[in-house]
């Protein structure tokens, strides 16, 4: 009787719980409805159904994780193309211009009804159809842009380097975004691939740039992720199955429903289980990305190099809700081969991603399969840490679009474009000396200012040491050292030359060779890359980062 007894307490305590839940949701469901009757029938202004009713699911949603988010039918399109990574539109990326108070275009796709119809870098957009685009937002255009397959418009630009108003008819195409931008082989016979996304069919894509690679005889594989958000995990699965072998389970996940639980397994024959990887990684690697890097890197099968990455261990499923709208909810957390999850431990929304440093000592230890030492807490930790060239500010700000001088940059690129009928190819293009210092001239000449960090330290500094009473004392040490940081535009130009002229360069070349042409003239000064192509060639430290095979 004792032990009936105590076998039968659990479950009455979980009954009560249940109830106590349950009383709990119906009670506050009650309560949310009586707000909103009296609100309706009482307040003074009329309410917008849509916009009150939406405000409060939001602010729900935000006390969850960042990626369970509501879509009403106006907006479940955009959650088509996160998922499949087509929509129907110009294919054209378009930025704000605060000099002109309007919207331009900044890079046409390849083969995309914007480059067909010639549209071009710098062009203004004036007019979709019947609304006029002035002191219009990015949003607004890009919701005019797009549009139902098939369906035709008008667009008026003004192309600043002859002056004229052109009128484009342009008919709205599915756009397919590249997933696979740019890949070839490097230096040392390495091959590359640039992938940005994990949509519907990138699997096929990847399979068919690295067959293509090996029969150029490359001797190891560069995977670029970084910057890579993510998408579907099928798609990760099927990348991973290309190198390790078939029936190895790579992803687990577990969730509150029977039906969120699941095993993902390699189902097919791989293509190559020997070719030396190396998987570059930085902060905006997530979700699917994580899963293909840390996979590799629990089989042991590749060597990650980069920066930690963003750590997105939580799996999303799109859910139907009245009146055709959609909610796009947590369900599971994933789990890699070596068993751990990469999610960071705190994942309220307030928190996003990976944004807290957790000492090795609360997380916990998992081993790949020869053994190392791998850990959770949040992201996948690199094999080989390295940092990536900082940006300097002076760049942040002459690459911003806050202010009417911050488009120095963007003006000089354009009339540098139209100067020039054609460039070097795209790997071999680079600014002279001369055409730098065409850029420098322009921008002290255009009173272009920028708020100094170090200044910013400084005056903060001085108030803290006036307020301790320090001040006085080291008042020749606080001049001398605001002589030296004095702000000097030409000085930081000059000191910051190579960085600016890379991205000019970038921007330049995207002119000529679209996406492809831009990464393809970026890598030779890419740091990380450099060292993945010095890791790949140097057998004997790629396989003793990986260690030995488990007998």
């Amino acid at each position: 009787m004792v032990l009936m007894l105590v076998l039968l307490l659990p479950t009455v305590g979980m009954a009560q719980d249940s109830r106590d839940h349950n009383f709990q949701v119906a009670k506050n469901l009650e309560i949310f409805n009586a707000i909103y009757r009296n609100l309706d029938m009482m307040y003074v202004d009329t309410l917008n159904a849509d916009e009150v009713i939406g405000t409060g699911v939001n602010a729900m949603l935000r006390s969850l994780d960042p990626y369970t988010v509501y879509y009403p039918e106006s907006e479940v399109k955009d959650l088509k193309m996160m998922i499949t990574g087509k929509y129907a539109g110009i294919g054209a990326l378009i930025r704000y211009n605060a000099k002109l108070k309007r919207v331009v275009i900044d890079e046409p796709y390849a083969n995309t009804p914007a480059a067909d119809a010639g549209l071009k870098k710098g062009d203004i957009i004036l007019s979709i159809d019947d609304s006029i685009t002035v002191n219009k937002d990015v949003a607004y255009v890009s919701s005019h842009l797009r549009g139902d397959a098939g369906t035709t418009f008008a667009l008026k630009i003004l192309r600043p380097s002859t002056g004229k108003t052109l009128t484009k008819k342009i008919t709205r195409r599915p756009i397919q975004m590249p997933v696979i931008p740019y890949y070839g082989v490097m230096e040392g016979n390495i091959g590359y691939i640039n992938l940005n996304s994990f949509t519907e069919g990138c699997s096929k894509d990847m399979r068919r740039a690295f067959v293509e690679l090996r029969e150029q005889g490359i001797s190891g594989l560069l995977l670029d992720l970084r910057g890579n958000g993510g998408g579907s995990l099928d798609e990760a699965v099927h990348i991973v199955n290309m190198f390790v072998p078939k029936n190895i389970t790579l992803v687990t996940t577990k969730g509150k429903l029977v039906r969120a639980n699941r095993e993902y397994k390699t189902t097919k024959e791989p293509i190559d289980t020997e070719m030396p990887i190396v998987v570059l990684v930085n902060g905006e690697t997530a979700s699917s990305s994580e899963i293909t890097a840390g996979s590799l890197q629990d089989l042991d099968r590749a060597v990650v190099l980069g920066t930690r990455t963003y750590g997105k261990g939580l799996v999303q499923t799109p859910l139907e809700l009245p009146y055709n709208a959609n909610l796009k909810i947590t369900t599971s957390k994933y789990y890699i081969p070596s068993g751990r999850c990469i999610q960071a431990i705190n994942y309220k929304h307030s928190r996003g991603g990976y944004t807290e440093h957790i000492a090795d000592s609360l997380t916990k230890v998992f081993h790949t399969s020869c053994g190392r030492e791998v850990r959770d807490g949040g992201g996948i930790k690199p094999d080989v840490e390295i940092q990536p060239d900082s940006l300097p500010n002076i760049a942040f700000y002459l690459g911003s679009t806050g202010r009417d001088t911050t488009e120095v940059m963007f003006e000089y690129v354009l009339d540098y474009i139209n100067s020039h009928p054609t460039i070097a190819p795209a790997g071999e293009f680079d600014l002279t000396d001369s055409d730098y210092e065409e850029f420098k001239q322009r921008v002290i000449k255009s009173g272009f200012t920028y708020d100094p960090e170090t200044e910013k330290a400084l005056n903060s500094l001085k108030k803290l040491a006036t307020f301790e009473g320090y001040y006085e004392g080291a008042k020749a040490e606080f001049d001398a050292l605001e002589a030296k940081l004095k702000h000097d535009i030409g000085r930081d130009l000059d000191r910051n030359k190579e960085v600016l002229k890379n991205l000019m360069r970038a921007d330049i070349v995207a002119a000529y060779y679209f996406q492809a042409g831009a990464i393809e003239n970026s890598l030779p000064t890419d740091k990380q890359l450099k060292e993945a192509i010095a890791l790949l060639r140097n057998t004997e430290r790629y396989k003793s980062i990986l260690g030995k095979p488990a007998k």
